[in-house]
Parts: C-alpha cells; structure tokens; sequence
C-alpha cells in the first residue's frame, strides 16, 4: 500500500512561502510516521500550497483559514 500525504495552506502569505510550508508540513507528517515504524517507501509528501481551498473565499474568516490548512491522506496503490 502506497500513501500521499498532502498538505495545504490557507490564502494568507506569499504563493512560493505557502507552497514551501505545505512541503515542509506534509513531510512533517512522514517524518512523524517513519519514527513510528511506518516504511518510507510506503508515503510520497506533497505540498499543494494555497492551491485547492476546502472553501474559497476572498476575505476568508478565521475558521474558514483553519478549514483550508489541513493535511490529507490520499491511497495511491495497494
């Protein structure tokens, strides 16, 4: 079984800092997971910045920030 963990930001920052963030949030994740006996060749880390909002909005709320920063796990091969 093979993973992507992906992870994302709210609309807040600079394009290329939240797309630096989400990578670095979504290998977080791996790191996290390795230490707990979890093959790395089983999960692929990938950043998608600001680029698919939960909700999309131009003056976004707080709560609709934490919405669009999350992380996802997503079952790319069994």
């Amino acid at each position: 079984m093979k993973i992507e963990i992906s992870s994302f930001t709210d609309s807040r920052g600079s394009g290329d800092y939240n797309l630096e963030l989400s990578q670095k949030r979504a290998q977080s994740v791996v790191s996290y997971l390795i230490n707990r006996g979890i093959d790395r060749g089983r999960m692929i880390a990938k950043g998608y910045g600001e680029s698919k909002p939960v909700v999309d909005c131009v003056e976004c709320t707080e709560a609709q920030h934490q919405q669009n920063r999350r992380t996802e796990f997503k079952l790319i091969s069994q």
